[in-house]
């Protein structure tokens, strides 16, 4: 999103490798696999921003409850217990994976879970989006 503010040229090269990675014509990994594997990247890598906005796509595309369970167990296992505690666990994608795991189990349709995830946690959450917003309030 920001390459194009950046420069023309940079977002053109980023914008033909984002379609190579994610919108092959005959892609030999399925999307949701993708996803999937994008999420555990980024959590990884420490980009939670990125990681929570894959688990709404993720979940979306067909991923259940118990697939991010055990995505999430393989967190603790791979990265260890305080890092799970003091990162992942407050972090958005956390309460994303929360509130699917909840309305699942209250119930609620996938469509809505869906619907639910794209409005907290999509691009106008502050701790998602990839867009600049300056802060409402001005410091003087």
């Amino acid at each position: 999103m920001n390459f194009k503010k950046t420069d023309d040229e940079l977002a053109r090269i980023v914008g033909g490798f984002w379609q190579q990675i994610w919108a092959p014509e005959s892609p030999s990994i399925d999307i949701r696999t993708k996803y999937l594997l994008s999420l555990a990247n980024a959590v990884g890598a420490r980009r939670f921003r990125q990681a929570t906005r894959e688990l709404v796509k993720a979940y979306a595309a067909g991923t259940t409850i118990r697939e991010l369970d055990e995505l999430f167990m393989l967190f603790v296992w791979n990265q260890g217990a305080g890092e799970f505690a003091s990162e992942v666990g407050p972090s958005p994608l956390f309460a994303a994976y929360q509130l699917a795991k909840e309305m699942e189990k209250g119930g609620s349709a996938k469509e809505m879970i869906v619907e639910e995830l794209k409005k907290r946690f999509g691009e106008t959450n502050p701790q998602v989006g990839t867009a600049f917003r300056p802060s409402e309030r001005s410091d003087k």
